[in-house]
């Protein structure tokens, strides 16, 4: 796609420099009219309407569907990630789907097949879903803040999450979901661009880009931690509530 687009450049520029010849020409031969109502200004038309290039990625993203945003991310090398990764996981769902799913990174599970929430985590994740009655393969759409696994499973550093949010923005943008359930404080804090804790931020639904948000725990700090299951339940019945599902009394959380 970025050689389409320099391709286009190219072509760009070839047929300005015979329009400008054949401007030199003209003027040679008509004389030099310049500041003349009756002969514009061609140097100035020119800037009036070839402006500055925009960033060849972003024009990409800009230009791309769900499918083509997924094989960039699997080809991605803007960021030292790329280096250590066995496979970026661009996400896995729907389009139009009721909701997207957006966690921190890829853990080695997820890096080893190239799809998320794969593993405890993912079967755990799983059993979130059917007990608000939401269907995977119709319903979800499920990605991260980074799309490479970090090293030791480490948290992404804002750069990498940075380098990789016209990713992400692109997918909200396509899938358009009703609303976005975000899970783990990381992923949490930098969509909204705060500061502060994840429990500071649960309980009610926040606005991402005109899309309601809502913040939970991360699958693997539940696992690690039954305490928290609870507390994640309060959260799914207000997403349970919010798109008007059923809601299981009685299942393993």
């Amino acid at each position: 796609m970025n050689d389409d687009i320099e391709d286009k450049r190219e072509r760009l520029e070839q047929h300005l420099d015979t329009i400008w010849n054949f401007y030199d020409e003209i003027e040679v031969y008509v004389g030099d009219k310049e500041g003349s109502d009756e002969y514009p200004d061609f140097s100035s038309f020119v800037q009036s309407v070839i402006k500055e290039p925009k960033d060849l990625f972003l024009e990409m993203i800009d230009s791309s569907n769900i499918t083509q945003i997924g094989n960039a991310i699997k080809e991605c090398a803007r960021c030292p990630l790329s280096e250590t990764r066995v496979h970026a996981v661009p996400g896995k769902g729907v389009i139009n789907a009721k909701v997207m799913i957006v966690g921190e990174g890829p853990g080695a599970g997820e890096d080893a097949c190239g799809e998320p929430f794969v593993g405890k985590s993912g079967a755990y994740l799983d059993t979130w879903l059917n007990a608000i009655h939401l269907d995977k393969s119709t319903d979800v759409f499920i990605t991260n803040v980074v799309k490479c696994r970090p090293p030791e499973n480490r948290n992404p550093t804002l750069e990498e999450m940075n380098t990789c949010d016209p990713y992400l923005e692109k997918q909200i943008a396509l899938i358009k979901p009703e609303v976005i359930l975000c899970l783990g404080k990381v992923a949490s804090l930098h969509l909204l661009k705060k500061e502060g804790t994840l429990s500071s931020l649960r309980g009610t639904f926040h606005n991402y880009q005109r899309i309601p948000l809502l913040v939970t725990y991360h699958p693997s700090a539940v696992l690690r931690n039954s305490n928290l299951r609870g507390e994640v339940w309060k959260d799914l019945q207000m997403l349970a509530n919010f798109l008007q599902l059923s809601i299981q009394q009685k299942g393993n959380r």
